[in-house]
């Protein structure tokens, strides 16, 4: 593998550095990926492979709406490092390419609107690209989709449109996160009352008590009358697989209700669980673990996002736990960097963080094609790199 000369890793990172590798990343995902949506002015979408297939090309084939969100979500983080023009435009027809391509702002999977809506929140805030409406619209979509069966939690996607029994954490999580923050907006207290019961409603039901870790997710008796079944007395099963992102939205959820109502508690669910990424799924080197290509190539830069933000909030009593995300950031950015191959238009990362990148097309006859074609793969180490530049630029503890 081919590494770009003059870098050599085993020396103290000097401040900045982490930017300069954020932005190699990112133009990186914009050379290979960003395209205008059916060659339509003013819109951006990424591309899901590269090299693009055919049905890539056209714009006909699947696109991945919550990697769009994730796509303008690092978008944002970007413009918040270093503001320019170039990066408003993007943010602004990547917003606008998500809702020609999908032709409405919501789909059917809950996980999903709650991820374009924390972007398209990010984007008001932040960028001053707003769609008020389209955003409303998304978290009352939440809303709609809690019900009290199992306990609470809403569903991962319609039940109405699927046959599905599924509540899960990665629906649970960035919709309690969203909510969470919508106060800031103006938004009503319903909202964060709901954030506070899912969350509550992840702890009591998905958190591994041996661990500390959040499990993936549990399974519904629909046949069970929730009015007249005690709560919880209808989980058919507990789905205890333990995946990276699952973390990073529980951290989330927890720092955004720390903050929003100063309640100790949530800070403290937020330490146990950061603790229990470092102990239980971090190497002996402190680099976060891969979930492959498709969309577990996004579940470890989630992860790192959330990490960054707790290592940001944390108060001062718990400057151990915010060590440890920023180490768990730190490393793993280090890692991703130094097993990048060097593709055209810049960098190029695994799906592994601690295996070498390869470049597509570069595989024997033999292997299937890399997972590195990927846009969440390199979605993933864009947003872990944004996280570690994040963390770079916090000023020092006084």
């Amino acid at each position: 593998m081919t590494k770009d000369a003059g870098n050599d890793e085993r020396d103290p990172t000097p401040r900045g550095v982490w930017a300069t590798r954020a932005d190699a990343a990112g133009r990186a995902v914009h050379t290979r990926h960003l395209r205008r949506v059916w060659g339509l002015p003013g819109t951006r979408l990424g591309l899901m492979h590269w090299p693009p297939s055919g049905v890539d090309r056209l714009g006909v084939g699947s696109w991945g709406y919550w990697w769009q969100a994730h796509l303008l979500d690092c978008s944002i983080d970007a413009w918040l490092r270093s503001p320019t023009p170039d990066r408003q435009r993007i943010i602004r027809e990547v917003s606008r390419g998500i809702r020609l391509r999908n032709a409405r702002w919501t789909n059917d999977y809950f996980d999903d609107m709650a991820w374009l809506g924390l972007a398209l929140q990010r984007a008001a805030e932040t960028a001053d690209v707003e769609h008020p409406k389209a955003l409303r619209l998304l978290i009352d979509q939440l809303h709609g989709a809690w019900t009290e069966q199992a306990g609470g939690g809403i569903w991962w996607r319609r039940i109405d449109r699927y046959p599905d029994d599924f509540k899960n954490v990665p629906a649970n999580g960035p919709a309690a996160i969203l909510l969470a923050r919508s106060t800031r907006f103006g938004g009503p207290a319903a909202d964060l009352d709901r954030a506070i019961r899912m969350a509550d409603w992840i702890e009591a039901r998905l958190i591994d008590p041996a661990t500390g870790l959040a499990w993936d997710g549990l399974r519904v008796d629909l046949d069970a009358d929730p009015a007249s079944t005690p709560p919880g007395s209808d989980i058919r099963s507990v789905v205890k697989k333990i995946y990276t992102y699952c973390q990073g939205v529980f951290i989330g959820a927890c720092v955004e209700l720390a903050l929003a109502t100063e309640d100790e508690q949530w800070w403290e669910r937020a330490v146990r669980t950061i603790n229990a990424v470092a102990t239980e799924l971090a190497d002996a080197d402190g680099v976060l673990p891969g979930h492959g290509g498709g969309d577990g190539g996004l579940f470890g830069g989630i992860l790192a996002r959330y990490l960054a933000l707790a290592a940001a909030a944390l108060p001062v009593r718990y400057a151990e736990a915010a060590d440890t995300a920023s180490n768990l950031v730190l490393s793993s950015a280090a890692s991703a960097w130094n097993n990048r191959a060097v593709a055209d238009g810049g960098p190029l990362f695994g799906p592994s963080w601690t295996t070498p990148a390869r470049v597509p097309g570069s595989e024997s006859a033999t292997a299937r094609p890399g997972k590195e074609r990927d846009l969440s793969v390199q979605l993933g180490a864009w947003m872990l790199l944004e996280a570690a530049a994040q963390i770079e630029r916090q000023p020092p503890p006084s």
